[in-house]
């Protein structure tokens, strides 16, 4: 309790207001309010606030001669540990009645990880935190408490080994310093080679906290001229605000760019401006006392507006921030503020059995909902049948399909003798097994080769993940050289490349329209009439390299959907609308027919073959992303197992052309 009465007494409203500027920055971003793109850098100060308020706390500690580390922890699971555990219940309770078993089964997941402390590494495996497959996610957000906690495990125990090697905030200040020039330059390096693990993980995480931590140590040189403090902590805001509006997700994160809000963050508790006009007010002193209750309402709220797909539509978001504050403020009247009062006056034994009681409580769900695979027969079969098509896919995909390293595993689809080479992108992976059905009575020969991301281009550079754009480019080489050196020349190749998404970006995500995922001679910020042109000219260019020595075919670009199939098709089923799925023939052709016109060219030029799906799957006007409520799709753009089998009376053409 003496911890608590000296937290209280050493209350500062700027830290407060600042927790309201993070949190608000966090919920624009997400709710996607046009101005806050880089909202996401919240986080970013929350870390920052973290490392500040934690390093006092030990190194107070310490000095008095009192620290004790289980108790540290113990404080930091009392604060954490109850709405958190709350959120998930209520997750979980919600989710048997109106989640899918798929659906069901990732949450279940999801929790044990977020209860665990372990979530950023779960997140971190599994996609980018800026995709859009992350909107799926109810507990996404709660990487950044993963990221904390495990700062708070190691923190402590440095500081006191650094303290022990000799006593005294001089010390400290060298070893935080050492800590944030590695960890820094860590974070740059991995940030440009590896974005999501940096973006995920404690290692390319530290600096912004432990930068906190230097802010604690040297507080004592802050001016005191009340005017120089004014300014430094309008300074600092103005460089928080800046990043909110001028970094998107484009921007590789952390890196570099996060000194702009860790530096404007440090700037404001430096001079602990204790009257300010910013954040002394009375809505964000509201708003930050709510912090940590509104961070966890906030993203799970989202989700279920893209559940729904209201995500986009005005009057959904605007209801949704204002119910997302209602449950902030329940969460902390009811959760937060209760448990910490009876918590803070029990033992601390008595409050570790009752918060590992309560863990209990919720994990044991969890894990029987993704040991039994979400649950199946709650739904309509109609229904379960139609989300389970996103795990009907490519069944060696895992095998076959190259995701690093700068070759192929070379998989061949029936029989030894390879007949036919089929060389792309995921596209390819996802049709490889509708070519090899095309073969009918003979063993088809269907050589695999596709990289995850990668068009076969020749002197395509991806923008997004240099390393994997160099390894793009020696995959794309690998080929070419295969295909003119070494493969016999009576093999044919069938080409089958997602153009469109690498010319405007994916169709799924509106923060990326028109923004090349690729360049070649130069990097264009934006999807111009110049750079299709030079895209086009390459789809002709290597279409015709590969041509001078084998059959080539090209295939026209698989309708993209712009939405996951089976999710939609299945929740709008569950709610009881039976209606296939569909996009306008005017949006397929906006987004191809210039891929079309490079293809007819080089068919002009080299005599390729071109290879149509739209007749098997567009007609009346439409592309069709289902059919008789089953879905053709795996996710928005890859054709599942089922779908792409409408397409094997088209690749009839390839092996015929092998008996002439």
């Amino acid at each position: 309790m003496q911890g608590q009465n000296n937290a209280r007494s050493a209350f500062r409203p700027d830290i407060n207001g600042l927790r309201a500027w993070a949190v608000t920055a966090v919920i624009l971003y997400h709710f996607g309010i046009p101005g806050f793109n880089g909202g996401f850098i919240g986080v970013d100060v929350f870390f920052v606030i973290s490392g500040f308020l934690m390093t006092g706390i030990v190194v107070k500690g310490l000095e008095r001669g009192n620290f004790s580390t289980y108790g540290f922890y113990l404080a930091r699971a009392r604060r954490i540990v109850p709405a958190l555990l709350c959120l998930c219940f209520v997750l979980l309770s919600l989710g048997y009645i109106f989640l899918l078993p798929l659906d069901y089964k990732t949450l279940g997941t999801h929790v044990i990880s977020s209860v665990g402390f372990f979530s950023n590494f779960k997140f971190w495996d599994e996609a980018g935190y800026f995709d859009v497959a992350s909107h799926e996610k109810w507990l996404l957000h709660t990487w950044s408490l993963s990221v904390e906690w495990q700062f708070y495990l190691i923190l402590p125990l440095a500081l006191w080994g650094v303290w022990r090697l000799r006593p005294g905030r001089t010390t400290q200040t060298i070893a935080i310093s050492i800590g944030i020039l590695l960890s820094l330059g860590l974070s740059i390096w991995t940030s440009n080679t590896s974005p999501t693990t940096a973006f995920f993980l404690l290692p390319t995480r530290a600096w912004e906290m432990l930068a906190g931590g230097m802010v604690f140590l040297t507080a004592d040189r802050a001016p005191t001229s009340i005017r120089a403090r004014r300014l430094i902590e309008a300074a600092g805001l103005v460089l928080i605000v800046i990043s909110a509006m001028l970094f998107d997700v484009r921007s590789p994160w952390p890196g570099w760019r996060a000194i702009v809000p860790v530096g404007g963050t440090m700037m404001v508790l430096f001079v602990s401006v204790s009257s300010s006009l910013w954040t002394s007010n009375r809505p964000a002193q509201w708003l930050g006392d709510r912090s940590y209750s509104v961070y966890l309402w906030h993203w799970p709220v989202f989700v279920a507006l893209a559940y729904v797909e209201l995500q986009r539509d005005l009057v959904a978001i605007i209801a949704g921030i204002l119910f997302t504050m209602v449950l902030g403020e329940l969460s902390y009247r009811w959760i937060e503020l209760p448990t910490r009062h009876w918590l803070g006056k029990r033992s601390a034994h008595a409050v570790t059995i009752q918060l590992a009681l309560a863990a209990v409580l919720v994990l044991a769900p969890a894990v029987v909902i993704r040991t039994l695979s979400g649950l199946n027969g709650r739904f309509d079969p109609m229904v379960e049948s139609a989300a389970a098509e996103i795990n009907n896919i490519n069944p060696r995909r895992e095998e076959c399909h190259a995701k690093q390293g700068f070759s192929s595993p070379s998989c061949v689809w029936g029989g030894r003798d390879w007949k036919v080479i089929a060389l792309g992108d995921s596209h390819t992976s996802a049709l490889v097994t509708s070519i090899a059905a095309a073969a009918e009575n003979e063993e088809p020969g269907v050589v695999q080769w596709s990289y995850s991301g990668c068009s076969f281009l020749l002197g395509v550079n991806r923008l997004e993940t240099p390393a994997s754009g160099y390894q793009c480019r020696e995959f794309v080489e690998w080929a070419r050289t295969q295909l003119l050196d070494s493969v016999p020349e009576r093999i044919p190749v069938v080409i089958v490349n997602r153009y469109a998404a690498y010319a405007f970006g994916p169709n799924d995500d509106p923060r990326r329209n028109n923004v090349p995922l690729v360049y070649f001679s130069k990097i264009h910020d934006r999807t111009t009439p110049e750079f299709l042109e030079e895209f086009a000219k390459h789809i002709a260019d290597t279409a015709c390299e590969v041509a001078k020595r084998h059959t080539v075919f090209l295939m026209r670009p698989i309708p993209e959907m712009g939405f996951d199939v089976p999710r939609v098709l299945s929740r709008r089923l569950a709610f009881g609308i039976k209606q296939d799925l569909s996009i306008s023939i005017e949006d397929y052709q906006r987004r191809n027919q210039w891929v079309w016109a490079a293809q007819d060219a080089a068919q002009k030029r080299c005599g390729v073959q071109i290879l149509d799906p739209t007749p098997a799957l567009c007609h009346d006007g439409r592309c069709f992303g289902s059919e008789n409520l089953r879905p053709l799709y795996s996710d928005d753009d890859h054709l599942s197992e089922f779908g792409n089998k409408r397409l094997v009376p088209m690749f009839h053409s390839v092996f015929a052309d092998l008996h002439r």
